[in-house]
């Protein structure tokens, strides 16, 4: 019998690399437009523990990890990429709770872009960062007013883990070949969250419809644009790929214009902009770019 994977392999490969990104992200901010409807009956943390649950357990069955000695060996490595995986999806879910889609991508989009910024001896990333953080200054009279503080904080805390995610993922994925770590990362997400999520568990033995809520936000969110972004890692160059990801916050706002209702004003958007503008130029003007193998 073939594996899931092989069986998905031909319809992945029959869509273009960077087709296939631009998917992850619509994916990715969808679901995070979802999750939003099951925040009343489970909460940000509970809809997190139950999404880091079953996408664990579906890249489990995909990826199928081997526990070797080697991997078992890396626990401390595998526990801090699982809290740090933890923690910045809960963080993100309770910004998202209480501010605009869009701008809370554009936050946290802050992380990835300040660990470049300090890991690069070039002044020109310096010039990166200030235009982001011009563009999140402009907001800065709307916060406590128009804008929830608390929401912005929950983005910040989101921002420094997916800048941690990032360190991180480079150092599990040397150390535990293959996506066994990710996998790994996902179980040990999910074990540090259950203590915050256990009485938001019973919920979702209460019918089928809400399970299946929360299967469908898994896959939503986690399993499709894994494997599109796998797959379209093989055939793109690393400042291609950078450059397709620099359009996530935009694509956020307007998920969270359409589907959400949000409303961003001109603040918003200009800070948007200058995000994204922020994270296309550090992409176009890395010194050396990866290439596909």
């Amino acid at each position: 019998m073939q594996s899931p994977t092989k069986l998905l392999s031909p319809i992945i490969l029959s869509i273009p690399a960077p087709v296939q990104v631009l998917i992850a992200i619509l994916s990715i901010q969808l679901g995070a437009a979802f999750a939003i409807n099951l925040f009343s009956v489970f909460g940000a943390v509970g809809t997190v523990f139950f999404r880091l649950v079953i996408s664990a357990f579906l890249l489990f069955i995909l990826i199928r990890p081997k526990f070797t000695r080697e991997a078992l060996s890396q626990y401390k490595t595998i526990l801090t990429y699982g809290i740090t995986l933890g923690l910045m999806n809960w963080c993100f879910y309770e910004a998202i709770a209480r501010i605009p889609l869009g701008l809370t991508v554009a936050i946290e989009f802050m992380g990835p872009l300040l660990v470049g910024a300090l890991s690069s001896k070039r002044r020109i990333d310096l010039l990166w960062i200030a235009i982001a953080v011009v563009g999140l200054l402009i907001l800065t009279p709307n916060i406590g007013n128009d804008i929830d503080l608390i929401g912005v904080m929950y983005a910040c805390v989101a921002g420094v883990g997916w800048g941690g995610f990032v360190i991180l993922s480079k150092r599990i994925n040397v150390a535990i070949p293959g996506n066994d770590g990710l996998v790994f990362g996902m179980i040990a997400a999910s074990i540090f969250m259950f203590p915050f999520a256990v009485t938001s568990i019973s919920p979702a033995f209460t019918g089928i419809g809400l399970a299946g809520s929360l299967i469908f936000l898994a896959i939503l969110s986690t399993t499709i644009p894994f494997y599109l972004e796998f797959s379209a890692l093989k055939k793109l160059t690393a400042q291609t790929y950078g450059v397709l990801i620099t359009l996530e916050p935009a694509v956020a706002a307007i998920i969270g214009v359409l589907v959400l209702g949000d409303t961003l004003g001109v603040k918003g958007i200009v800070a948007i902009v200058c995000v994204t503008i922020a994270a296309f130029g550090a992409t176009l003007t890395q010194e050396k770019f990866d290439t596909p193998e």
